[in-house]
């Protein structure tokens, strides 16, 4: 195996949170849950967007004479992404009150039974 095996650890990480997150969203039929599943998932795009963007020895590119410089383009995706998933976030909570506050569960097979037989 030698020791470049894990030498994308960080991405590997990254896919692992991500099929979590992924199955999470997928399978639960809880919306706290599922949402917390799309937290997992947003999290693993920012550390594989942040590892994307780290380079071993480079140094901030505001700094002159230096040799390798990291890129703030990955970081600065990894912020915005951070700010929009921190909304997307609270909509969804919100929503997820008035949801419980109608149909008084959190399992998406009742709230659509429940949402059907409104509509009959």
């Amino acid at each position: 195996m030698g020791e470049n095996f894990f030498y994308n650890y960080e991405e590997v990480a990254a896919i692992l949170l991500f099929g979590i997150g992924f199955t999470t969203l997928v399978f639960h039929r809880n919306l706290i849950k599922k949402i917390i599943g799309m937290n997992i998932m947003d999290t693993a795009i920012y550390l594989f967007l942040a590892s994307m963007g780290y380079i071993d020895g480079g140094t901030a590119p505001i700094i002159d004479g230096a040799e390798t410089y990291i890129n703030p383009i990955p970081s600065g995706l990894v912020l915005t992404g951070i700010v929009v998933s921190v909304s997307v976030s609270a909509i969804m909570l919100a929503l997820t009150v008035r949801l419980y506050g109608r149909y008084h569960t959190l399992n998406l097979d009742y709230i659509y039974m429940y949402a059907q037989k409104e509509h009959e």
